[in-house]
């Protein structure tokens, strides 16, 4: 199995050895950072520990074995895909709301990949991202709908990646949030981790499982406040990073959470403008083709839902 050291920082003082445990990327909760313990796969300053209210100090030294987690049986499904582009090395593509991107725990069935998998054939898909992604070079949340780049051979992905990274790859998504956004352009430069409580949630905050993430914005639209709301800012955003949830995060962050969010929004039902997933979409996808050569660029325009739930601010706009 394979094994793991994390020195305490002087941050983390203070925290129960299972609350740090469950924040590390190996380990998927708080029963199984439990169930480690309990299990004699945690060690504390080389003393084999399972008490899992032991309080930490800075300095100390935690080891910990974990089992890989079983890849998932990919099937290949005929899955409706809304493809914008292809050729021998790549897809553009519109991911629909609701659709997840790769197999996991509950979701073995009716993914992208799934749906790749019966399109393309796993031979004619790279696997960067491991055995269970195949094509996958970037994802998308599943409510989140928009434009996605897929590679069908290693060169593509490695070259698409490398321009993730090195910010060659643009990324912009429209979002609709809560409140009045006075600034017209913002960079919000906060890293991200997995919340310490509840797994499904990420956070800003520091320590050595957060990631750098950074994300600007610009004003598209201004709403004034209704009686169940306080008004709305529509916005285009960047991405200069690629972290799970990162412009929910930073917005939530500055305070202005995305419209119809059911993790991190603040608001009642009657604020949500109808909608039953967050406003975000990946709007616009720009990139040079890494095969190719060409300049690439593509757009992608509001779904129905969205577009329904902007349209009913109309007379509000300032």
């Amino acid at each position: 199995m394979p094994r793991f050291e994390h020195i305490v920082t002087p941050a983390e003082q203070g925290s129960r050895i299972d609350a740090l445990l469950a924040t590390f990327t190996e380990v998927s909760s708080r029963g199984e950072a439990v169930r480690l313990l309990e299990g004699g796969h945690v060690t504390l300053n080389g003393n084999q520990h399972t008490a899992k209210k032991r309080i930490l100090l800075a300095g100390d030294s935690i080891e910990y074995t974990v089992n890989p987690p079983a890849a998932p049986q990919l099937l290949a499904e005929y899955i409706s895909l809304d493809i914008r582009y292809e050729d021998e090395y790549l897809i553009v593509l519109s991911k629909e709301a609701g659709m997840v991107v790769h197999p996991a725990q509950g979701h073995e069935e009716g993914t992208l990949v799934n749906a790749l998998l019966h399109h393309c054939g796993s031979e004619n898909l790279a696997f960067l991202q491991g055995e269970d992604r195949p094509g996958i070079v970037h994802r998308l949340d599943k409510d989140t709908s928009g434009l996605m780049l897929v590679a069908k051979n290693e060169q593509a992905g490695e070259a698409l990646q490398e321009g993730i990274r090195t910010r060659n790859v643009d990324r912009r998504y429209l979002t609709l949030v809560h409140g009045y956004i006075a600034p017209q352009t913002g960079l919000i430069d906060a890293p991200i981790a997995r919340g310490s409580v509840e797994r499904m949630r990420m956070a800003v905050g520091e320590g050595p499982a957060a990631r750098e993430a950074i994300t600007s914005f610009t004003v598209q639209d201004r709403f004034e406040a209704g009686i169940k709301d306080d008004g709305y800012t529509y916005l285009e955003c960047k991405l200069y990073t690629g972290r799970t949830h990162q412009i929910r995060v930073h917005m939530d962050y500055i305070g202005h959470p995305c419209v119809g969010d059911p993790l991190y929004g603040r608001l009642g039902p009657a604020a949500q403008l109808g909608l039953a997933r967050q406003f975000l979409h990946s709007w616009r996808l720009s990139f040079t083709h890494p095969i190719l050569g060409e300049s690439m660029e593509f757009e992608d325009a509001l779904p129905a839902d969205l577009a329904q739930a902007l349209d009913s601010l109309a007379n509000r706009k300032l």
